[in-house]
């Protein structure tokens, strides 16, 4: 056996020689370089929502960024597929969603720009309004956690039912403390409350599970406000790519009036931009 003997100068000076390319490599300037793109892939929900994602690619497109989305038929996979790098950026949720999110998953994802807000609605086949539910009525909630506290504030504040003070947007069924109609709360998947609708008394939908479901404005018998609403969706990133270029180029190809013009026509009045 042989061994090869380096003096400690030449070893220390291998070392620094290493210390260095290593510093070049992870230089923020490089790193700078090597977040920027120009093209991104962004996962957005099935639906209308592509059409107002067709507008926003055009406009990237004359920004010099190539824009493809991805598209997911469920809320679960969108945060899933931006944290695992299958997309770079994705737009189909809001803030108390995104909490819980990272909260259960962990997920290193962060709100770069306010797209627009869908208020939740109560929707019935049977009556119409709130105050004409009848004793024991059956109401479907969405089962995740964002949106059945936003659906219990809603039947509070259509005095349905009491709320434990101050629980607000971490709301549960077990914070209930008065139901004086004695109403049956059903938990159901945001993506089937819709159309499970006829087959209850009221159930509380998102704005865009409603159109999917074929519901209409006719249908909706009450909905929570929208000044000062905490469910504006945005685009979201993982949090090491917030100061790159493109991120900052994709915000505002989706905050400008051309977009705004497809969105109030796609969505027929049932949202509003939030930028």
């Amino acid at each position: 056996m042989h061994t090869r003997f380096v003096s400690v100068k030449n070893k220390f000076l291998l070392s620094a020689g290493a210390l260095l390319l290593a510093s070049a490599a992870l230089s923020p300037l490089s790193i700078a370089h090597a977040a920027d793109k120009t093209s991104v892939k962004v996962g957005i929900i099935s639906g209308e929502d592509e059409d107002v994602w067709r507008e926003v690619i055009k406009q990237a497109a004359a920004k010099g960024l190539t824009v493809k989305t991805v598209i997911f038929n469920d809320y679960n996979q969108p945060n899933e597929a931006l944290q695992n790098g299958e997309v770079d950026a994705n737009a189909f949720q809001h803030q108390p969603f995104l909490n819980n999110q990272i909260k259960v998953n962990h997920y290193d994802i962060v709100r770069v720009g306010d797209t627009a807000v869908w208020p939740i609605g109560l929707y019935s086949k049977k009556v119409k309004s709130a105050k004409a539910l009848k004793e024991g009525a059956v109401i479907g909630v969405p089962n995740d956690p964002s949106n059945e506290a936003r659906g219990l504030v809603l039947l509070e504040q259509q005095g349905l039912i009491k709320l434990k003070p101050g629980v607000g947007i971490a709301a549960t069924t077990a914070d209930i403390t008065s139901n004086p109609h004695h109403l049956k709360i059903k938990e159901l998947d945001s993506g089937i409350i819709g159309r499970s609708v006829p087959d209850l008394d009221a159930a509380v939908v998102n704005t865009d599970w409603a159109l999917k479901s074929g519901l209409t404005t006719e249908d909706r018998i009450a909905q929570e406000p929208v000044k000062d609403n905490p469910y504006n969706n945005f685009i979201a990133v993982k949090k090491e790519n917030v100061s790159a270029p493109w991120v900052k180029t994709l915000v505002a190809s989706y905050q400008n009036d051309a977009v705004k013009t497809v969105f109030d026509k796609v969505y027929k009045g049932t949202g509003e931009t939030a930028w």
